[in-house]
């Protein structure tokens, strides 16, 4: 049962631009799939599904891909060792890192295929990372600051 619900879950969001958890339950009941908010929250997150900014300004849920999660752990830590800190301007997240680190830290976001972000480009010691809009660079800027306090 977990398992078809898990997938309903994927087709759901891939099809769908759903914005809250209630509203993906009622979906899911509406398919007979029984449930409460916190069973799929952790659905949610055994899914690697996270909230981003739609190209019509609407939040709604994405799956990231992870094809190996020990490549996302190095990449985690590779964040973890070259960030000094990560700031907000716009649609734009600057991240500065240590000395000649900036391009290390570039290749572990890009290799984690952020729907938020559009493009990067990194220096010596600064990594600018853009994104459509406000919205894209706020919820880029809160998965990274989320990712670096758990990582440590």
């Amino acid at each position: 049962m977990k398992t078809r619900r898990q997938e309903k879950i994927i087709d759901l969001i891939k099809n769908n631009e759903i914005e809250t958890q209630e509203e993906l339950l009622e979906r899911l009941r509406k398919c007979g799939f029984n449930g409460t908010q916190a069973t799929i929250s952790r659905d949610m997150r055994q899914l690697n599904i996270m909230k981003t900014v739609s190209r019509s300004g609407r939040y709604r849920y994405v799956q990231k891909l992870v094809t190996d999660p020990t490549l996302e752990e190095k990449f985690a830590t590779i964040l973890r060792e070259t960030v000094k800190e990560i700031r907000l301007a716009m649609n734009i997240v600057v991240i500065r890192a240590y000395t000649g680190m900036a391009s290390a830290a570039a290749v572990a976001i890009d290799s984690m295929e952020m729907p938020e972000v559009v493009g990067s480009i990194a220096g010596d010691d600064t990594l600018i990372l853009i994104t459509e809009s406000v919205e894209n660079a706020t919820v880029l800027y809160n998965t990274l600051t989320n990712d670096m306090a758990q990582a440590q």
